[in-house]
């Protein structure tokens, strides 16, 4: 089961335990966020796809650590004017791990299965 979500206006294509890097997100490290920005859901060959997004789906992670990531300089140059200028950039990144893809699907099956125990310990 795969999904495509959209987390801080990049789109990234996640399974359950993957692990990825992401632009800076709030939170500290250990705790738990979720996304709504479902596009689509494919799970075993049956295919979700939303419009624009999938309402009821969720996607459930955990924020690993914070990071920075490798150093960009950038270099401006005019020639013949004497005029040179060079600056670097990290840019910061979050490490997230993909814990659940809740879809409104599963949800759906979870309720009626929860049904059935309850009937069985009424009986």
């Amino acid at each position: 089961m795969y999904a495509i979500v959209e987390i801080a206006g990049q789109q990234f294509k996640v399974e359950k335990d993957q692990k990825l890097f992401v632009h800076r997100l709030e939170g500290a490290e250990g705790d738990s966020v979720s996304f709504d920005k479902i596009l689509l859901i494919d799970n075993d060959g049956q295919v979700n796809i939303g419009t624009p997004t999938i309402e009821v789906a969720s996607i459930n992670a955990k924020i690993l650590k914070h990071l920075k990531g490798d150093k960009v300089i950038v270099f401006k140059k005019k020639r013949r004017k004497g005029y040179a200028v060079k600056n670097g950039h990290r840019q910061q990144f979050t490490q997230i791990q993909i814990e659940a893809i809740n879809d409104s699907a599963e949800s759906k099956k979870k309720t009626s299965s929860d049904e059935v125990v309850e009937n069985a310990e009424t009986v």
